[in-house]
């Protein structure tokens, strides 16, 4: 017995289809420009440029006011291309690569929250299976002629470009935080005491203006 599909049941299946992704587009697109103003602006209890910045510095990471804005700006544009349809790929790329940054500063001990990584990496998975599904009908991209068919090779090069560029800037954390550790062993006990102190101080008042909620 066979079956086939009417026109208005494809069109029905379809208008669903687009209307979940819209809906994941929204919760995640704004989820994560929400923690980017934080980054910038100081929004919804953040630390802003200079509490987040004292929280990158802490972490291991070169000028770390840099880091915010750059930060900043990923998860807030990211967050509003996936929220929108805009740009989808290059946008999923953004947020992706933000948190990957975010899981390695979280550390990888506990998956579970509050102390896991359960909520980077449900953003992160998020973003990546938007990258691959594509915005659907119902966002800007399918206005636009080059991204109104989406193809999923855009949502592969998407990925390839954030784990790379993620893989780029934890390598210069990590160099960075090497370099400073190699300063301190030079300069003694003397010096690690206050520097140890100091890295702490920083880190408590990142975490209490809430800076560290995504790196």
């Amino acid at each position: 017995m066979s079956t086939t599909t009417t026109p208005a049941a494809q069109a029905s299946s379809q208008l669903g289809y687009d209307a979940g992704l819209l809906v994941l587009r929204l919760a995640i697109g704004l989820t994560v420009a929400a923690h980017g103003t934080q980054k910038l602006f100081g929004w919804f209890g953040g630390g802003g440029i200079s509490g987040t910045g004292q929280f990158f510095s802490a972490s291991g990471y070169p000028a770390g006011d840099a880091m915010a804005v750059v930060a900043g700006l990923s998860e807030t544009l990211g967050g509003l291309g996936l929220a929108l349809g805009l740009l989808t790929p290059l946008a999923a790329a953004a947020v992706l690569g933000v948190l990957i940054n975010a899981i390695a500063v979280h550390g990888t001990g506990s998956f579970f929250a509050p102390k896991g990584f359960e909520y980077e990496s449900t953003l992160a998975l998020a973003a990546a299976a938007l990258a691959l599904a594509g915005p659907g009908r119902l966002s800007v991209d399918h206005y636009l002629p080059v991204l109104r068919t989406h193809r999923l090779v855009y949502g592969i090069a998407a990925i390839v470009l954030a784990v790379v560029a993620a893989i780029v800037v934890l390598l210069v954390r990590c160099a960075t935080d090497l370099g400073r550790r190699s300063v301190v062993r030079r300069a003694g006990p003397c010096a690690r005491g206050p520097q140890c102190a100091r890295r702490n101080v920083s880190i408590a008042v990142a975490s209490a203006t809430g800076a560290s909620s995504i790196a």
